[in-house]
């Protein structure tokens, strides 16, 4: 058992027989009355976000969540093939577990997937990556970075809003949590 004390983002919760991953939280002490902690929490299967609120030094369950390194290696079908980077172990995930993240992967990328008792949960991608633009319309004379946004497709099929003057052929780094635009890459 945990008290309040040791939520941390990232941390897994076990309430009422379902994981919850901390997404923010804050430590709270107002001036009348007790101190608690108020908590934005994301449901591992289903990915719902509730608000939740807890007591200073209430008692909290955690989950085991232990997180190794895969290389994505290929899709299958609805399915996702990922290579254990330590024994080189096989295993396939479904849609569901890797969600968004298949928007921002490219075969032999390296990511982390988080599992609970052989379990696996979700998937992590580093907090950028770059990737090449394969479609976007082109810019025109002038345009310059703060002139405002269009659509481009990067090379996983994905689409995200990049500034005027960025052609194809440009790489590009983007945000795996948010899918912003974050700059040019020079090779």
């Amino acid at each position: 058992m945990a008290t309040t004390a040791d939520i941390k983002n990232g941390v897994v919760l076990l309430i009422e027989k379902q994981l919850w991953q901390v997404i923010d939280f804050q430590h709270v002490k107002p001036g009348k009355g007790g101190a608690f902690v108020r908590t934005k929490l994301k449901q591992v299967v289903s990915g719902k976000t509730v608000d939740r609120t807890f007591n200073a030094g209430a008692k909290i369950e955690t989950a085991t969540v232990d997180r190794r390194d895969f290389q994505y290696l290929y899709r299958d079908g609805d399915g996702y093939v990922f290579m254990d980077q330590t024994d080189y172990d096989q295993i396939t995930l479904d849609e569901r577990i890797v969600g968004d993240a298949a928007k921002y992967m490219l075969e032999q990328q390296s990511v982390q997937i988080a599992l609970n008792e052989g379990e696996p949960l979700y998937i992590e991608l580093p907090p950028s990556v770059v990737l090449e633009i394969t479609y976007t319309e082109p810019g025109l004379q002038g345009d310059r970075s703060n002139a405002g946004t269009k659509p481009a497709t990067v090379e996983t099929g994905a689409e995200i809003q990049v500034p005027l003057f960025v052609d194809a052929g440009t790489k590009v780094k983007i945000d795996t949590r948010t899918g912003d635009y974050l700059g040019r890459v020079n090779d």
